[in-house]
């Protein structure tokens, strides 16, 4: 059995899911609503307030859908009670960021500012001019706007410079060395 695969789900007070026909399993919390269709071939099942997800058979296939199907309605129930966040940096001399309303305006040395929006059910926050927080219920949404607002810059190995994940750690390259 897949170990995690088979650990119960448990639904929180405050928390109602859902599941409908073709595995649609909505997640409702204090945060807001998240939806998803699992994989088909997986049972999930809601009993005393907690949710069991359970495999047809030994395939290879549905061993690893087993794991995920837990794993995302896990994700889905901690969204909408807690929420996601991801903490990105801005390093670099004359390298900055300012939000007007939902848009974020990223200074990174480039001849022009590069202007990103908000998508919709995300929120970034800025702390200083270079502490960027991206907010939301969904954990797949907010690692995928973190990593398009890291690729506009990403950091370099000789100066560090550029938009880094806080916990990320940067190997760094000695430069070149002059003639002696």
């Amino acid at each position: 059995m897949s170990r995690i695969g088979r650990m119960p789900v448990a639904v929180p007070a405050g928390v109602t899911v859902t599941i409908a026909e073709g595995n649609k399993v909505t997640v409702k919390g204090p945060k807001g609503t998240l939806e998803r269709e699992l994989p088909v071939e997986m049972s999930i099942e809601q009993k005393d307030g907690q949710i069991i997800v359970s495999r047809p058979n030994d395939l290879k296939r549905m061993k690893s859908l087993h794991g995920l199907t837990r794993t995302l309605v896990n994700n889905m129930i901690h969204g909408v009670t807690e929420g996601y966040e991801k903490v990105l940096e801005v390093n670099g001399v004359g390298y900055r960021a300012a939000k007007q309303g939902k848009k974020l305006t990223l200074n990174l040395g480039y001849s022009h500012p590069v202007e990103m929006e908000d998508p919709e059910g995300i929120e970034t926050v800025l702390e200083g001019q270079n502490k960027i927080t991206v907010k939301g219920i969904s954990k797949e949404k907010v690692g995928q706007y973190a990593a398009e607002i890291r690729d506009k810059r990403r950091p370099e190995p000789y100066k560090g410079k550029g938009i880094k994940y806080a916990d990320e750690v940067i190997r760094r390259k000695v430069g070149k060395t002059g003639k002696k």
